[in-house]
């Protein structure tokens, strides 16, 4: 298994530097992890190492999504020390790419590719004095280097399912990397169980630090005064995360809807093939954020086409609706549901915690056939009492779920 991992490993080296003429992705993944290697070589000096005695804690994220469920992590452990110094890896471009300039993180890199010597020259350049891994990310070299050293590794908000190699009889190796943490802090008592039963005994329950991101988001958000200006004191409902097949939903429900609700669209994807195709679908008054006309008040339809304000505009909903249920699955459901918003997502939700938590108290729906959406639509916004008792069900699910950060950094300080 090993050697397989191995010629894994190169094998998808090879396919990207092969892609990256040619993909975007690709290009940014290689271009970074030799930026990386050139600093752990001392070859540039534009991002610090340790380079002496100091205290560095590594944190590492896949992406963007994994690096918000560690970033209350972060924060609260740079608030009770703040002379420790961070350095933050990604695998994901579309991780690093956005987060490359956050400024409570002393360093900012790629991860290199996951064989020994990348490892020894990461561990030599941060000497971490703990290593933080962020739900799902299981890289054997590293962790087998991080355990030689003695170096103590957490995996936090993990999530464990029957599926996973790590429970079956071929997951020798992926029950190794699991020997490597310290401790695992897991979601819920089934992935604990799982655990439990393939004799992991160093894994404790302390939830999703992403209740504690959410909420502190929520606590945070400004005012946007694009969308009070489009929704001139009117109720709304928000879609965000959207792809195509949710929007054709949406839109086949949005055309013939003669109420006073009015619609905000923030889309995945946001190039301007994708925006030109929500326009087409749209029968009724619709502007863009970034243009918007002085008559906007008079449009029933705002299309979100930036990034960075959708868990703000979540607030302005009455009933929320999320992206992905279509595809890979859905979105950020707790961006919503923080402000007691019901929620509603298409079917490919199954794999999502809180979804599933959200739905059995009340505070979400589900759908899979556009009449079905259009039967939870014309309750939610036609009758106002149970809309607000999903909301308040939604509120109290996120309330009853926080408090995993500050177990997690208390085990960081020891």
């Amino acid at each position: 298994m090993k050697l397989i991992y191995t010629i894994g490993i190169a094998l998808y080296g090879l396919a990207i530097r092969v892609a990256s003429p040619f993909n975007k992705k690709a290009k940014l993944l290689l271009d970074g992890r030799g930026r990386t290697k050139r600093i752990l070589a001392g070859k540039a000096n534009d991002v610090m190492v340790n380079t002496g005695n100091e205290k560095w804690v590594w944190f590492h994220a896949a992406s963007l999504g994994e690096f918000e469920q560690g970033r209350p992590v972060i924060e609260e452990l740079k608030k009770r020390e703040p002379d420790t110094k961070i350095v933050l890896t990604f695998f994901s471009p579309s991780g690093y790419e956005i987060r490359k300039n956050y400024a409570v993180a002393d360093a900012i890199l790629y991860l290199p590719a996951d064989n020994r010597k990348n490892a020894m020259a990461f561990l030599d350049a941060y000497k971490p004095s703990a290593a933080v891994i962020v739900k799902y990310e299981y890289w054997y070299n590293f962790l087998t280097e991080l355990k030689r050293r003695g170096v103590p590794a957490y995996l936090i908000s993990a999530i464990f399912l029957p599926t996973q190699p790590f429970f079956k009889w071929w997951g020798g190796m992926y029950r190794e990397m699991l020997g490597c943490f310290t401790k695992l802090f897991v979601q819920d008592e089934e992935s604990l169980d799982l655990l439990n039963k393939i004799g992991v005994k160093h894994a404790v329950v302390t939830g999703d630090t992403r209740f504690d991101r959410v909420e502190q988001i929520a606590t945070e958000a400004k005012s946007i005064p694009q969308v009070e200006k489009f929704l001139n004191g009117a109720d709304s409902v928000v879609c965000g995360s959207t792809w195509g097949p949710d929007e054709e939903n949406l839109f086949a429900y949005i055309n013939s809807y003669d109420g006073d609700f009015k619609w905000i669209i923030a889309p995945h994807e946001i190039g301007e093939g994708h925006i030109s195709k929500i326009l087409s679908l749209c029968k009724k008054p619709v502007a863009r954020i970034t243009a918007m006309p002085e008559n906007v008040a008079d449009c029933k339809v705002l299309i979100v086409d930036c990034i960075g304000m959708l868990s703000a505009i979540y607030r302005y909903g009455s009933v929320s609706y999320i992206g992905g249920g279509f595809g890979v699955g859905i979105h950020n459901t707790l961006e919503a549901a923080v402000y007691g918003v019901p929620v509603i997502f298409g079917p490919n939700h199954k794999k999502f915690r809180e979804a599933l938590g959200l739905i059995t108290e009340g505070g979400a729906f589900t759908y899979s056939e556009p009449s079905e959406l259009a039967e939870l639509l014309n309750t939610l916004l036609v009758k106002p009492e149970i809309t607000k008792a999903a909301g308040m069900s939604a509120r109290k699910y996120v309330e009853s779920q926080l408090g995993a950060t500050p177990l997690i950094v208390e085990e960081l300080v020891k």
